[in-house]
């Protein structure tokens, strides 16, 4: 089994624990020959980890709890100094970023400020947007973890949390995006849209901020994501870079995407009008849309057409992205329908497989 290092309060303190270990009075870290690759070394672990963590902030808001240990926050602190130890050159910015503050949402909020600070809105004006939003914000706390946890989960190369705390702009840009649909719900029109036009030039990704967006949004890349004002994506949703989920024509009202649960939309891929993609189907890379599609259905091509099912329930979890996956799964059942077919009507099943 592979053996993990607990790091202690003190410098150079440090005690052997197995990696399958985590407890509540623990944050286990790998060694330090390892640390930059957690998931690597923790494999399930790392994520099972982060689900438990995330689970444990949900159950202490229903509760009404406040106060209690969290275990995400301990974790990105500690890989936070981690990393200022063997990068000296970062050691000051991961100090005033991430180990000197009290909770994760105050991090988060310092980071997103300097990152996307302008002459219109100084980082400091910013800062205090940011952390009022995150403070009055039904849940944001749970949502921004579970957030964190998405891109944990689904992309390889996030093999730390402060991987996507500190330098994914997908991240960046949805959690500014729920700052700035806090501040359209408020009616703080200018504001908002003053915020999302930053983004917009700072990361390369434009979301309206009337658009609602669910918890659990994976945004691989992010260069290029257009997400129109009147479009809902639901929970547990993955979409790459150049994804648009637009309007068609200069009608107003209702006039963009539903996007629900579960949903991969590949590279490249085009949404168009008022349609409704099904919980847990698959668009894939530079697809175009302009039509409804059925729930668990993979559709490819210019115009898209559907293809067959994807090869799980929730496609945005697993992000297998290949359209022949879903061809090859259509052809299994259809050789199956042909073989009862065939029983029933007393000839030999046919053994070529299309």
């Amino acid at each position: 089994m592979r053996q993990n290092l607990r790091v202690s309060a003190q410098a150079g303190s440090t005690e052997a624990s197995s990696v399958a270990s985590f407890t509540s009075e623990s944050v286990l870290l790998p060694s330090r020959s390892t640390r930059n690759r957690l998931k690597e070394v923790e494999g399930d672990d790392f994520v099972a980890f982060l689900q438990r963590a995330v689970e444990e902030c949900r159950q202490d808001k229903q509760r009404g709890r406040r106060g209690g240990r969290d275990l995400v926050w301990e974790r990105v602190r500690q890989e936070a100094q981690m990393a200022a130890a063997e990068e000296q050159l970062l050691a000051s910015f991961l100090y005033s970023t991430v180990v000197n503050h009290a909770a994760l949402e105050s991090a988060l909020a310092f980071h997103l400020a300097n990152k996307l600070a302008s002459p219109t809105l100084p980082s400091t004006i910013l800062n205090e947007i940011f952390r009022k939003a995150m403070r009055e914000t039904p849940d944001y706390g749970h949502i921004m973890r579970f957030d964190l946890l998405a891109v944990a989960d689904r992309d390889p190369a996030c093999t730390r949390i402060i991987d996507a705390l500190l330098f994914f702009k997908g991240f960046h840009a949805l959690q500014a995006h729920r700052v700035a649909h806090w501040l359209w719900q408020q009616r703080r029109y200018p504001l908002a849209l003053a915020l999302q036009s930053q983004v917009s030039k700072e990361l390369q990704i434009d979301i309206h901020p009337a658009a609602w967006i669910g918890f659990g949004l994976f945004v691989d890349h992010g260069t290029g994501v257009v997400i129109g004002e009147t479009a809902r994506i639901g929970n547990n949703v993955s979409m790459l870079h150049h994804v648009t989920l637009g309007g068609t024509g200069t009608k107003l009202g209702d006039r963009h995407p539903k996007v629900e649960d579960g949903v991969l939309i590949g590279a490249g891929a085009t949404i168009l009008g008022n349609v409704t993609i099904g919980r847990g189907a698959m668009v894939g890379a530079c697809t175009l849309l302009t039509t409804d599609l059925p729930p668990h259905s993979s559709a490819v091509g210019v115009p898209g057409r559907v293809i067959g099912v994807p090869r799980v329930a929730t496609p945005a979890t697993e992000m297998d992205q290949n359209p022949t996956h879903c061809m090859q799964r259509r052809s299994v059942e259809q050789n199956r329908e042909q073989e009862v077919a065939g029983g029933r009507n007393g000839s030999a099943p046919s053994s070529s497989a299309s």
